[in-house]
């Protein structure tokens, strides 16, 4: 949970996932479904359907004991696989997460971009050398709080740094310079209109295809407008995109909210707009054979479903 996601954001999550899925056998019994909802509003959804894969091969096999074997589960880098193998097996294998990779290309004054293969080796390399063999996993910590609490990206409490006479960044006076920093994606701004039909205090929310490259499987509320044009937001074009995308035909209100809501390098504005549904079976089966259904709040947060439908879904009660 804590790969792309911050501290204080998963402990909730985290908690109630444990209290559901005390252990492996009982995460690789549930639905993938349950697991998904329990996961719902982390985002980066491919990595719940690896833990659950991983969980059920655990529990068929029992668990790996190196970092070769942790290796081999769905969802497990180099990076995960060295951290487990160290800390629970007591196997001397390096970690390089991002708080390690600054204090290793400090040392190392190295002005490359860490994530190419030859300035990697050489970051793994020097974060082997700093590795104890008799206590892996201790001294991985150690490193992985170094870079958190002392070589920090700003900042760096050099004086305080049991690394400092080594340090080659050090030495050159300016050490935030290390590691060379990725350049950024530019964010592209998108808008899309949400439309929400409500019915005796019911939300119809139809589900992406098993095959959709993003989220397959989850329930959303209907939407459009995404690289669509003004007229999707604006005008009876939203309507008419409705009614391509999951049938029937659309009636939209004026919008009641706008929401911001930022996925990677993308931005959204999404135009809430209440909406009815006439005709041509949208609420069963859309053009395309989508899922739908008529769901109260209880329901839908059981459902796997994103952030996106929460927020809107917050908006409204706002």
């Amino acid at each position: 949970m804590l790969q792309q996601t911050r501290v204080e954001t998963v402990l909730p999550y985290y908690e109630r996932f444990l209290a559901r899925f005390p252990d492996v056998h009982a995460l690789a019994a549930a639905p993938l479904e349950e697991v998904l909802a329990f996961w719902s509003g982390l985002g980066y959804y491919r990595r719940a359907r690896q833990l659950h894969g991983a969980a059920a091969r655990v529990a068929r096999e029992g668990f790996p004991e190196t970092s070769g074997g942790w290796r081999e589960l769905p969802g497990i880098g180099e990076y995960t696989a060295a951290a487990v193998a160290s800390i629970a097996n007591g196997q001397a294998e390096p970690v390089l997460d991002g708080n390690v990779e600054r204090v290793a290309a400090r040392l190392l004054a190295l002005g490359e971009d860490p994530k190419r293969a030859a300035p990697r080796r050489r970051l793994r390399a020097a974060a082997a050398a700093l590795l104890d063999p008799e206590r892996p996993g201790d001294s991985n910590q150690a490193l992985m709080e170094l870079g958190a609490r002392i070589c920090t990206p700003r900042a760096p409490r050099c004086l305080l740094c049991p690394l400092e006479a080594a340090c080659e960044g050090r030495r050159t006076g300016d050490p935030e310079r290390f590691p060379t920093p990725r350049e950024r994606r530019r964010p592209v701004r998108l808008s899309r209109v949400v439309a929400v039909v409500e019915e005796d205090g019911r939300r119809l929310l139809f589900r992406r295809g098993a095959d959709e490259e993003l989220m397959p499987g989850f329930w959303e509320l209907p939407w459009t407008g995404e690289g669509a044009g003004a007229e999707a937001v604006d005008g009876a074009g939203a309507a008419d995109l409705l009614a391509g995308r999951y049938g029937g035909r659309w009636r939209l209100g004026e919008p009641v909210a706008t929401v911001r809501h930022g996925i990677t390098h993308r931005d959204f504005e999404l135009h809430v707009r209440p909406a009815r549904v006439e005709a041509g079976g949208a609420v069963a089966e859309g053009p395309e054979g989508r899922e739908a259904g008529w769901f109260g709040p209880d329901e839908i947060a059981a459902l796997p479903t994103s952030s996106m439908v929460a927020k809107v879904l917050r908006a409204l009660a706002s």
